[in-house]
């Protein structure tokens, strides 16, 4: 990643084990499990693009720091919840033992219970800091929880579970899958964006610029993740790699093929580009976008 991601994400790294109270007490059991999920490392991606976009609009690092951390631990949350037996039962993440590997099942959907709501307890700590901010700061809580719950991330989730249970619908894989990845994968990113636009004040149109952006740019992540389940090593992933194929999921792959996946991440990836050209004065969005489109984990 280039030097001004790598900036984001070296702020997020230092604020992030201050964000989450120490192992201490008799709730040193699911700080310490908690903690253990939050503070792995990773792209950082969501949080990194909070701040990219507050600064983008004029606003200040500072104030934003506190939403880009609410929105790994809510992103670090559904990881946990994801890798659960009932869901995707999978060991490995992030390079390391899966949290209920570690912990067990019960401490595992614990510590995903606690980030989930000290996120929002931590962002409401910032905007009573910042209290001629304050509805700015409403705004940008709203955008967490719209994608994070019923009308994002869990909503996409539940499809995706239940496709996986019961079959997509052949008449309406490509809407099932779109769905799927608009609200699992997307709307997080984008409303990470939307987050940081908010709590700098941006216009409407610099709003829409960036939720065209975020859509696009999250579709293009899932497209890149599903054709390097299919490519690459377990170790560049650091998670188990295979298992959609194995597991007969609904993926990009294997709707259209590796190479039709591919022409789809391209395509998205210039969606991004060109949605994010009026709020993109320094370019880092369209760099950010051409990147993700050669990652290899």
């Amino acid at each position: 990643m280039n030097a001004a991601y790598e900036r984001y994400r070296a702020l997020i790294e230092d604020a992030l084990p201050r964000a989450l109270p120490e192992d201490a007490g008799f709730a040193a059991a699911i700080t310490k499990a908690a903690r253990y999920s939050l503070l792995a490392g990773g792209k950082r991606l969501r949080p990194v693009l909070v701040l990219a976009a507050a600064q983008a609009c004029g606003g200040d690092l500072d104030e934003a720091l506190p939403a880009a951390c609410a929105f790994e631990m809510v992103h670090t949350y559904s990881l946990i919840h994801d890798d659960l037996p009932a869901m995707d039962d999978d060991v490995l993440r992030r390079g390391r033992p899966t949290n209920h590997v570690v912990y067990g099942e019960a401490m595992a959907i614990l510590a995903g219970d606690a980030l989930l709501t000290h996120a929002f307890a931590h962002m409401s700590r910032a905007a009573l800091a910042y209290p001629e901010h304050a509805a700015r700061h409403l705004r940008a809580l709203l955008r967490l929880g719209q994608a994070a719950g019923l009308t994002g991330m869990v909503a996409g989730q539940a499809l995706d579970v239940l496709c996986e249970k019961q079959g997509a619908d052949p008449a309406r894989a490509e809407d099932q899958l779109r769905f799927i990845h608009e609200n699992k994968t997307a709307a997080m990113i984008r409303g990470a964006l939307l987050c940081g636009a908010e709590i700098a004040g941006a216009p409407q149109a610099r709003l829409a610029a960036l939720s065209a952006y975020g859509t696009a740019l999250g579709l293009a992540f899932q497209v890149a993740d599903d054709i390097l389940d299919e490519t690459a090593t377990t170790e560049q992933m650091g998670k188990t790699v295979g298992k959609d194929e194995r597991e007969g999921k609904l993926t990009f792959v294997a709707l259209y093929g590796l190479d039709g996946a591919k022409k789809r991440l391209q395509s998205l990836t210039e969606e991004a580009v060109q949605a994010v050209g009026s709020a993109d004065a320094d370019g880092f969005f369209a760099g950010l976008a051409r990147e993700l489109l050669v990652r290899r984990n």
